[in-house]
C-alpha cells in the first residue's frame, strides 16, 4: 500500500467511524425530546429529507435530475424498506430500552443472510451459520429477562417487537441494494424521510410541540440522519466493505452508552448477559470476514 493509499484508508477510517458515532446518538434525542413519537418522527423526516437531498445535489451536481428520473422498481422498494426501517427504529427505542433495542438490532447481518437466501438463492457460508446461532442464543437469553421495565412490561414487549421488524426491513433493504446495486441510494434514503412524513403526518402534532423539542429535532434529523449518512458515503469509498462494516458496527454498543452515560438508563440483567453474545457474535463475524477477505486479496496479490 502506497503512501497515498494508506492516507486515503486513514481518512476512510475516521469518516465511517464518525458516521457510526452519528448514528449512535439516536438514543440520546429520543430520551431527549418530550414530544410523542409521530410528532417526532413527522418533524425528523422533513429536516433529514432536506438535509441528504442536499448531500445527494452536492455530490452528483449535473447527474442529479438525471439519476431521480432513472429510479425505478428497486429504488422504490429501498424507499419503502427504508421509511419502515425508520418508523419501527425510533419506535423500538421510543417503546423500550436502548439497549434492548440495539441487541435485537445487532443481528441485522445474519438476518440478511437469511433472507437473502431465501429471496434471491444466496447461501451464507458456515462462518455466518455460526454466527447466526450464537446471536439467535443472545437474543433468546434477552428476551428471558423478566425485570422492571423488561420482558414484563407490555411497552417493552412493543419496542421490541418493534426494534424486530427495523432488523428485518433493514435486512430487506440490504438485499435489495445487493441485488441491484446500481440503486442509487441516497435519493432512495432522502426520498424514505419524506415518506416517513407523510405517513406520520395524520398522527402528528406539529404544532403542539415547544421550541426546545423542535431544535433538538431539527438536531436528530441533521446530526443523527443527514450527517451520519454523509460521512458514511464519503467514508465507504475509501475502505474496504468489511472494513466498513466493523467500523459502522460500534453504533450498537455506542447507542445504550450514551443513554446510560447521560440519562442513566441501565439496562436489565437478561440484557447484559445477553447482549454481550450477541455483540460477540457480531463483531466475531465481521472480524473473521475481513481477514478472510485480505487473505484472498493476498494470494490474488501473488
Amino acid at each position: 500500500m502506497t503512501l497515498a493509499e494508506q492516507q486515503q484508508y486513514r481518512l476512510g477510517v475516521i469518516y465511517v467511524a464518525l458516521s457510526a458515532l452519528a448514528w449512535s446518538t439516536s438514543g440520546l434525542f429520543v430520551r431527549a425530546i418530550h414530544a410523542d413519537l409521530m410528532t417526532i418522527l413527522f418533524c425528523r423526516g422533513i429536516v433529514s429529507g432536506f438535509g441528504v437531498f442536499a448531500l445527494f445535489f452536492y455530490i452528483e451536481r449535473r447527474n442529479a435530475f438525471r439519476i431521480l428520473r432513472s429510479m425505478r422498481g428497486p429504488s422504490l422498494a429501498a424507499t419503502v424498506f427504508s421509511t419502515a426501517s425508520m418508523i419501527s427504529g425510533i419506535g423500538s427505542i421510543y417503546y423500550t430500552s436502548v439497549a434492548d433495542a440495539m441487541v435485537i438490532y445487532a443481528t441485522v447481518p445474519f438476518v440478511t443472510a437469511g433472507v437473502a437466501f431465501l429471496f434471491i438463492g444466496e447461501r451464507p457460508n458456515m462462518r455466518t451459520l455460526i454466527a447466526s446461532g450464537v446471536a439467535f442464543i443472545g437474543v433468546l437469553v434477552m428476551l428471558s429477562g423478566h425485570g422492571a421495565g423488561d420482558a414484563s412490561d407490555g411497552g417493552s414487549w412493543l419496542g421490541k417487537g418493534l426494534a424486530a421488524i427495523m432488523t428485518l426491513t433493514v435486512a430487506g433493504l440490504a438485499v435489495v441494494m445487493r441485488q441491484h446495486r446500481n440503486v442509487p441510494m441516497l435519493p432512495a434514503m432522502a426520498l424514505s424521510a419524506w415518506l416517513c412524513s407523510c405517513v406520520t403526518f395524520w398522527f402528528a402534532s406539529p404544532l403542539s410541540i415547544s421550541g426546545q423539542d423542535l431544535g433538538l429535532i431539527v438536531a436528530f434529523g441533521i446530526i443523527q440522519n443527514a450527517m451520519g449518512l454523509s460521512l458514511y458515503t464519503f467514508g465507504s469509498r475509501l475502505v474496504p466493505a468489511s472494513d466498513a462494516a466493523l467500523l459502522t458496527a460500534l453504533e450498537v454498543p455506542l447507542t445504550p452508552l450514551w443513554v446510560w452515560m447521560v440519562f442513566a438508563e441501565r439496562p436489565s440483567m437478561a440484557t447484559l448477559i445477553g447482549g454481550p453474545i450477541v455483540l460477540a457474535a457480531l463483531f466475531g463475524h465481521i472480524l473473521l470476514e475481513i481477514r478472510r477477505n485480505r487473505a484472498v486479496a493476498a494470494v490474488g496479490g501473488h
